[in-house]
């Protein structure tokens, strides 16, 4: 039917017809018009339908998909995330037509692609750095779009024989490999090449390298010479402070400042502090859980944080460190562990949370080589427990304003409640420590190592991306089963990962084996690429936390309605406590 003047609606009855009797469908060069059904036939392994009027959604193509062409069509909306599905894909070419929103960050799960059109349409974002993964990719069209950012470094890895990223917004470097002739690179006037580059169509980038050195030497000098002057006056403000703290006889009263309705006062919570009642020690002090009373006789539990290295504060930092968490305790989200009051000295500063009766993720997903470990969490629960958290720290990060950037996001600070639903906790601590007055420098021990993204060894600043990668790292735990830093200080499971993704794409091997269920292997390998994506080296080539949840819920298990429904609701509520 293909190379006529055909015009008219395309029935939507023939998409079922043909389901079981063919598998090659070429209807291009026509004028037929209509929409695609929701899902393809299975049995499609190629569909042509290019230069047509077709409208709609991109539909979700057919397992069996090893070329789909609709370019220039009418086609809008956004391409959609789950591309699992079509893993046998050869050719892809959707160019010509009005697709919106960006390329999604599962495009890396396309290993066999081998020709990939989007151009001329209105698509926009960054590229994914998982396009550097694509080995067999060797044809790439995205030009006249409104791409943004740089071009990801992994691109040097790909072996292609036609690039067209032009007339897009792209800024930055231009990789190496990319920096010749043969490739369209043009109307991007943000870009720019190396100075030895052979192109000269481009403008040379800003050399640092010089200054870099010369200030380097100047910043170890001065480095060491203030660590000569901490440790000096360290040792010096200890012995005062020792001997200030023999001569004092009468502690200062303790300050109780609520968040919530309380019924319990600072003594109740003061007098449960003994070795008995210690449930663990974190990087920011100790952790007990203190059973309280109310004036009825109803008993409950509070988990309470005392806060190391905060004493003897001047006044100016006192204000400070009650200022940071009044905004901390200022937080309603379902999500996020629920702060009921800070109670403080001069002495000792304690935080009083919520108690979550099922600890610390963790627990349960690690505890299996200890006596007393809990049974294995299954798949939808774990799915349910990421949700639950990337709800949390997207609400931390687009819901509050400033954002607060968490800085510690693991495994061991994601808390269960009695039905296995998820809360952030120990949010904003390191803010508050900062403010408190520990050094800048300590925001390059906030993080716990395996979790820590590469950028902690080269910026004192960072952003909301640090949350992005830990997040990606416990997504890592939650499939395999395997603890974030298990291999030392020579290994971490994030680099394991994008080795084992690179070198062996998707397999079952990758995935927890107390829970390989088959029912669920293709989603758990949807969500082990989306964490890799996360774990990306490059802090803008990784999603926000939005992008991450968006992504997950498309994997949430409700039934077809509930989820469309669903959906349609989570996007106003996204940001509501």
């Amino acid at each position: 039917m293909y190379n006529n003047h055909f015009t008219g609606e395309f029935p939507k009855s023939l998409w079922s017809v043909v389901t079981n009797q063919l598998s090659v469908v070429m209807i291009q060069n026509n004028n037929f018009s209509g929409t695609f059904p929701t899902q393809l036939p299975w049995n499609f392994t190629r569909l042509d339908v290019s230069n047509n009027r077709f409208s709609g959604p991109v539909p979700t193509l057919a397992g069996r998909m090893k070329v789909f062409s609709a370019a220039n069509n009418m086609l809008s909306g956004e391409i959609p995330w789950d591309l699992t599905g079509i893993s046998q894909i050869r050719d892809l070419d959707i160019s010509g037509n009005q697709i919106t929103g960006p390329i999604p960050m599962t495009i890396g799960v396309l290993k066999g692609l081998n020709a990939l059109n989007l151009s001329g349409n209105q698509i926009s974002g960054h590229i994914p750095a998982a396009f550097g993964y694509m080995s067999v990719l060797t044809i790439l069209d995205l030009s006249s779009n409104a791409l943004y950012g740089e071009i990801p470094k992994d691109f040097n890895k790909l072996k292609l024989s036609f690039l067209n990223l032009s007339t897009n917004q792209l800024s930055g470097e231009i990789p190496t490999s990319l920096q010749n002739e043969a490739y369209d690179l043009r109307f991007n006037p943000g870009l720019c090449v190396s100075s030895n580059s052979p192109t000269h169509n481009f403008t040379i980038c800003r050399s640092r390298s010089n200054f870099s050195n010369g200030l380097s030497k100047r910043l170890t000098t001065l480095f060491s010479v203030l660590t000569s002057i901490m440790f000096l006056s360290l040792a010096v403000g200890g012995f005062l402070i020792l001997r200030r703290q023999k001569h004092r006889k009468d502690r200062l009263p303790w300050k109780l400042t609520p968040f919530h309705a309380l019924h319990f006062t600072e003594h109740h919570i003061i007098s449960g502090l003994y070795e008995e009642n210690w449930i663990g020690d974190g990087r920011s002090g100790k952790v007990y859980h203190v059973h309280v009373t109310d004036e009825a006789g109803a008993g409950s539990m509070v988990a309470v944080k005392k806060i190391r290295s905060l004493q003897n504060l001047d006044e100016n930092l006192e204000k400070d460190f009650l200022a940071e968490v009044q905004i901390l305790g200022e937080i309603r989200h379902t999500n996020i562990v629920k702060l009921l009051c800070c109670i403080s000295n001069s002495e000792a500063k304690l935080l009083v949370y919520e108690y979550m009766e099922n600890g610390s993720l963790d627990r349960w997903l690690h505890q299996k080589e200890r006596n007393g470990a809990p049974a294995p969490l299954d798949w939808p629960t774990r799915l349910q427990i990421a949700i639950d958290s990337a709800r949390g720290l997207c609400y931390m990060h687009h819901g509050c304003s400033p954002a607060i950037v968490h800085r510690d996001v693991k495994s061991a600070n994601i808390l269960l409640d009695s039905e296995f639903r998820a809360k952030i906790a120990d949010f904003g601590l390191a803010r508050i420590l900062l403010k408190a007055g520990e050094p800048e420098s300590v925001s390059a021990m906030c993080g716990t190592f395996g979790y820590m993204p590469p950028e902690y060894g080269y910026q004192r600043r960072v952003n909301e991306k640090v949350d992005v990668y830990s997040f990606g790292v416990v997504l890592l735990e939650l499939i395999t089963g395997h603890v974030a830093n298990g291999g030392g200080a020579e290994y971490c499971l994030a680099q394991w990962a994008w080795k084992q993704y690179q070198e062996n794409g998707l397999s079952v091997d990758l995935l927890d084996e107390e829970i390989n269920d088959p029912a669920y292997s293709e989603e758990m390998l949807a969500v082990f690429t989306l964490a890799v994506i996360c774990t990306g080296e490059q802090p803008s080539m990784r999603p926000s936390m939005k992008d991450v949840l968006h992504a997950l819920l498309r994997f949430e298990h409700r039934s077809g309605a509930e989820s469309l429904q669903y959906a349609a609701s989570e996007e106003r509520a996204l940001l509501e406590p």
